[in-house]
């Protein structure tokens, strides 16, 4: 099976030698990711096109995956699936024509586009009436129609060869992954930074990905999903990072030591910090985040400015100027959603009455009674994977973490939730000790409690809850599960 592979627009209006580097990399890519999927698939790089085929006695498995590949790579305008043969005539482009259109003309109008490359006696509109008329002849089609067809049969002449297009599906556009740079793109598992790092891997940037722990094993484990299906489907022609950051002590400080209403941008802050050293030592001069201009009060124009204040590197915003919506859409359209709406919005916890428009030197007021240590403490415990061998934290399924075992009737409940949350509608139990631990604390004082007792964490959708049973659990407590409305 042969495919033709189409460039971007966007690359076929470089100049020469820039045209013809992109190129050369998009060949690359495709060899890299082929290798994957089909080692016996050949290519070759032409002006106009990449040549990709099967061998004959290729399954139609793997054909589809092939294609399935192409569609995926960055830089491809569309793939044609063709059938070839040798030009002989016109009346024999005909014959071939109907060979693999012939069956499905029956009764449908169809119309003939053609291209041409090299030296013929004919030209390509020659050629689109004589081929369709001897089709119109030769077949049981209804008839030609040049304006509203319900077939459309396209055909490409280059040199002495004729490509008969059996099937053409749209690629991704952009431009050849690696050849825009490279850069660090903060993800949380949300669908802002997943659409975020698509769009940057779309448009030929190499990304690494920087992750900022806040919910344990679990956390990780949910974001690791959606990273390796993103890389894997658009990016796995490149070997690249993952970096992840425990930074739940670093938002335990800010909760304890900074004012509720600059939490959010202080956090943005320590995390951008955080950015600068982790680019630092991959060698990018430039970070990712999936931040919308107002979409959360961290985000305000002026809050924006005051976090990119303690950056020394430029910040790429893809989303800037994007509303929810179309992000949401954006993600299922590349197939992400259903990774992205198992994992909570861990920052959108942080304040109760955030400062849309926050000044520098109140923020930076805010900041100096943070204890620093614990960013640097933070970054001393990062742990960096290549994608292609992460490991997934071991974390026990929810029915262990629940585990039978404990006694619900005497269960001690902990209430995980922000203490804003408790201050404004605290959780009781009848016959029930509850206790409050925030979730940021729950897994450094579950080890202070009482052994010879056992517990249920609660939060108001269970998600959090859920997160740090699994987080307990794998760190080998056996006295712990979930709370939820059927427990007792």
């Amino acid at each position: 099976m042969k495919f033709v592979v189409k460039f971007f627009p966007e690359i076929t209006i470089k100049t020469k030698p820039v045209r013809k580097l992109l190129i050369k990399q998009l060949g690359q890519n495709i060899r890299n990711v082929l290798l994957k999927v089909s080692a016996d698939a050949k290519m070759r790089n032409l002006w106009d096109s990449i040549e990709v085929w099967t061998p004959e006695d290729a399954s139609d498995a793997v054909n589809d995956s092939v294609y399935g590949a192409l569609v995926c790579i960055p830089g491809i305008a569309h793939i044609n699936k063709v059938v070839e043969f040798p030009l002989v005539d016109l009346d024999q482009v005909i014959t071939d024509t109907l060979s693999v259109w012939g069956d499905a003309l029956n009764n449908k109008t169809f119309v003939v586009r053609a291209k041409r490359t090299g030296k013929h006696d004919f030209t390509s509109v020659d050629l689109e009436r004589y081929v369709g008329g001897g089709i119109n002849q030769r077949s049981n089609a209804k008839g030609v129609d040049l304006h509203n067809p319900e077939i459309t049969i396209n055909l490409e002449v280059r040199d002495q060869r004729v490509f008969v297009i059996d099937q053409r599906r749209e690629g991704l556009g952009g431009f050849p992954l690696g050849t825009a740079g490279t850069t660090v793109t903060l993800v949380s598992g949300g669908f802002d930074s997943t659409v975020a790092t698509y769009q940057i891997m779309r448009r030929g940037i190499k990304t690494h990905f920087l992750f900022f722990n806040l919910g344990g094993a679990a956390h990780e484990n949910s974001v690791k999903e959606v990273i390796y299906y993103l890389w894997k489907k658009y990016g796995s022609s490149h070997r690249v990072k993952f970096i992840s950051v425990p930074f739940e002590g670093v938002v335990e400080g800010i909760l304890d030591q900074v004012e509720d209403r600059y939490m959010g941008v202080v956090l943005k802050r320590m995390m951008m910090r955080a950015a600068n050293k982790v680019s630092d030592k991959v060698g990018t001069d430039a970070y990712v985040t999936g931040e919308a201009i107002a979409q959360v009060s961290s985000q305000t124009m002026m809050n924006q400015r005051l976090i990119d204040d303690v950056t020394d590197r430029m910040v790429i915003r893809p989303l800037a100027v994007t509303d929810k919506q179309t992000i949401v859409d954006a993600a299922r359209s590349i197939g992400a959603a259903s990774f992205v709406e198992r994992i909570p919005e861990y920052c959108g916890v942080i304040s109760r009455k955030p400062n849309a428009a926050c000044k520098k030197a109140d923020v930076e007021a805010a900041e100096s009674t943070f204890d620093f240590n614990l960013l640097e403490q933070a970054l001393e415990s990062a742990n960096v994977e290549s994608i292609e061998t992460m490991k997934w934290q071991p974390t026990s399924e929810i029915d262990h973490a629940v585990s039978a075992k404990i006694d619900r009737e005497t269960a001690v409940i902990i209430d995980v939730r922000h203490p804003n949350d408790i201050e404004q509608q605290a959780f009781k139990l009848e016959n029930h000790e509850v206790i409050n631990i925030p979730f940021y604390s729950i897994n450094k004082r579950f080890k202070e409690l009482d052994s010879s007792k056992e517990y249920l964490l609660y939060c108001d959708k269970g998600v959090m809850s859920k997160m740090h049973a699994l987080h307990l659990s794998d760190a080998g407590f056996k006295n712990v599960g979930v709370y939820h409305d059927d427990s007792l």
